[in-house]
């Protein structure tokens, strides 16, 4: 049930503090001080926040249009082009 809630939590979160956990638990798991089974939890937690800030960078770049000009003037926008 935690993991469950933990998700629902990370899903709750924005993309600039689920990437400012992130960069956190990398800081430390690349300190090396941490004790293994603290390491692993942090590394899936990581993982998750890893997921989430994908999925919202893709959400945003979905929603992203781009302007454009018709030969007549006239000024639309459609959608960007995917990467």
């Amino acid at each position: 049930m935690a993991d469950k809630d933990e998700q629902t939590a990370i899903d709750a979160m924005s993309f600039e503090d689920a990437l400012k956990e992130l960069e956190e638990i990398v800081r430390n798991l690349e300190s090396g001080q941490a004790k293994l089974d603290d390491a692993i939890r942090s590394y899936e937690r990581g993982a998750a926040l890893k997921r989430h800030c994908e999925a919202k960078l893709r959400d945003a770049q979905v929603k992203v249009e781009k302007i454009v000009q018709a030969p007549d003037g006239t000024v639309t926008t459609e959608p960007a082009e995917k990467l």
